[in-house]
This record gives structure tokens, sequence and C-alpha cells, in this order.
């Protein structure tokens, strides 16, 4: 896998696909039978995934599973909850004390870690010692909003690496700044997005949204850069990815990147309950039979409208779904089913981004 490549995977069954999604990005390649391989997943509280919150679990244990298979034992998984609740609470009922006997894997509490102090440009930065010491480090967030990034993904999950007083002045620093550096010296050799169930507004989870695919890449940057736009925001709109790129971690340009979709989207799987907040957005939506990868862009899109204050101008229902194939509708359709309405944005599935461009332009 080079770095200008993401790995993408449909469907809500992440035992059938991490196998393909790893094979494809040749993580096999990488390692040595005698590394030891850091798991960092985002379990900033302690809640269930279907929350919108956490790293879903099975997930992360179909890729513990996966390098068992192939002969890696020296496997640690390890986070720090955000400051004010428990990582090993968190581990509890997150699942991973399953994941962690099933598979005689540690699970580490970052928040016991001892931590080095690492000088960059003007800022010294202290970092927990175990995620600078192991030879691979995996990064599994999860795609979601941030009430003050906009987005939290595989930068940003890597401030659950650092002790909790660092924590706290990251916060007194706005955030953008310390991601970015901090990235520059904690570096990640491949990022693992969990986008099967993320948040629409929060990183505590509470409006989840359902999209249905997993993303992998190695260049923590141009995932942020796709994962932004999938949810609805331009890397501009985020500093920090920005940042990270003048700061030499990676690339933020999508245009350069390879985007390989190893699957189509389908709208069978499980479903789960949408929140009252998805459900008023969703009252300018007809719907039939719509894949969750593309519903979910359709909810993101209009998240980022009602931010904008430009929700209510949208005075015509917007149609999305397998169920309108072939049909012939006078309105507004998103995605290739809907392709049929008489203003259309084409896609399969298109990302939040364009489909914000779209409707504010038929709100001009």
């Amino acid at each position: 896998m080079n770095s200008n490549q993401i790995m993408v995977i449909y469907g809500n069954e992440p035992q059938k696909m991490i196998p393909p999604l790893l094979d494809a990005a040749g993580l096999l390649d990488d390692l040595k039978k005698d590394f030891v391989i850091g798991i960092k997943p985002n379990l900033v509280v302690a809640k269930e995934s279907s929350s919108g919150a956490t790293t879903d679990p099975e997930l992360v244990g179909a890729v513990v599973e996966y390098l068992k298979v192939h002969g890696f034992n020296n496997l640690l998984i390890m986070e720090s909850s955000w400051v004010g609740d428990s990582t090993k609470r968190a581990f509890k009922v997150c699942g991973y004390e399953e994941i962690s006997r099933k598979f005689d894997v540690p699970l580490i509490d970052l928040k016991d870690d001892a931590y080095s102090e690492v000088r960059v440009d003007d800022l010294t930065l202290r970092i927990c010692s175990k995620p600078l010491k192991v030879d691979y480090l995996i990064n599994i967030p999860v795609l979601k909003a941030h009430c003050q990034t906009k987005l939290t993904c595989a930068l940003k999950n890597l401030k659950g690496c650092i002790p909790d007083s660092e924590k706290r002045r990251f916060h007194s620093l706005g955030l953008h700044k310390p991601i970015a550096y901090l990235s520059t010296v904690l570096k990640t050799h491949l990022t693992i997005v969990d986008a099967i169930i993320g948040d629409l507004t929060f990183e505590e989870g509470g409006t989840p949204v359902q999209m249905n695919r997993i993303i992998a890449g190695k260049d923590p940057v141009l995932v942020d850069a796709y994962a932004a736009q999938l949810i609805g925001y331009e890397k501009d709109d985020i500093p920090y990815i920005s940042l990270a790129e003048r700061l030499g971690v990676g690339c933020a340009d999508v245009t350069k990147a390879e985007v390989i979709e190893l699957n189509q989207g389908t709208n069978s799987g499980k479903k789960f309950e949408a929140s009252r907040q998805v459900m008023a957005l969703a009252k300018y939506v007809v719907e039939k039979d719509a894949c969750s990868a593309c519903y979910g862009s359709l909810i993101h899109a209009l998240e980022r409208l009602r931010e904008r204050g430009k929700l209510n101008a949208l005075k015509a229902k917007v149609y999305i779904g397998q169920g309108f194939k072939g049909q012939k509708i006078e309105g507004i359709g998103i995605g290739l089913c809907a392709r049929g309405c008489s203003i259309s944005l084409p896609g399969c599935p298109p990302k939040a981004r364009d489909i914000v461009e779209f409707l504010e332009r038929l709100l001009k």
C-alpha cells in the first residue's frame, strides 16, 4: 500500500471486512515477527460503539485475530479515556476485556503510563512512553464530528497517548497546534478508520450516524482530509490538518489520493435506531431502501447546512435510495440510484462535502 492510497470497504460486519481490507493494504509486508505492535482505538468515554463515540470492539477484535492468525503475537491495545472518565471502565463497557481474554492481548491504560518530554519547535510535549516504544502503531479512530475541532479521526485520536495533564494543556493551547505537533513525534504506521457508526456533532456520542464503511491508509493527514469530506467539511475547516501537512507529516490534497473501493455499498445488514436529531434531519428526506453509506453522507450534509443556517431554505425534500432506481421524479435526487430525478447529484456513495456544495448551489 502506497502512502497516497486510501482503501475503503463497505458493510457493517468487521470480521468479514477486515481480512480483505488488510490483505489489500499489504499489512503483512510491513511487519516483522518480533515487532511489538500497538493498537490504539478510540475509547474516549465508557460508551458502547453504537453510541457513535467509540471504536467497534468487533473491528479491533478482527484486526487482532488477523495478526494472531499470521503469527504476530506481540500485541498491545493502548488507550487513555478523556479526563473525567476511567479507561479501565471503558475497556469493560466497550467490550475490550473480552478481546483481551479471547486473544491474550494486554490492555494498557495509558493513564498509568510514564511519559517522555519531546521538544517540537517552540512546544514541549509530554507523550506516554509505551506508544513511543512500539515498533508499529495501528491507529483505529472513529469517524465522527467534534464540538471544537469539527472532526476527530486519525490525528486527533493520538491525543489518547498523552497524560491527562497534557490533555488539559492541549485545550488551553487551542487543540489544533498541539495535535499537529504531536503527529510529528508519534508516528502512525497504519490508520484503520471505524466509519461504521460515528457521531453527527459530538465526540462523546449520542447522535450516531451509520455510514457502514472501514477506511485504511498509511498517511494520517490524507486520511483526515478524506474523512473531513465524508462528513461535509473541507480540510481548511480543520486547521490541524493543514498544519500537520506543513510540518511534513503527510499530504492533505485529496485530489492526489488514489481511493480504492474494494466493494460497493449495500442496504443489507443491521440498522441502528436513529437519534432525535437525525430524525429531525430525516424530515427533509424521502428515503426508500437507501444504503447506510449513502444515507449517512446525506444526513451529515444536512447537518452541515443546519450549522451554516441554510437548512431552512431547503423547501423541497431530497430523494435517496435504491427504491428509486429507474424512476423519473420531479425533484432533487442524491446518489446514483436517484439519478432519475430532474435535479440530481451522482455518486455511489457521494461524499457529504459534495452534497453540501450541490445543495448550496440550489439554494442560491
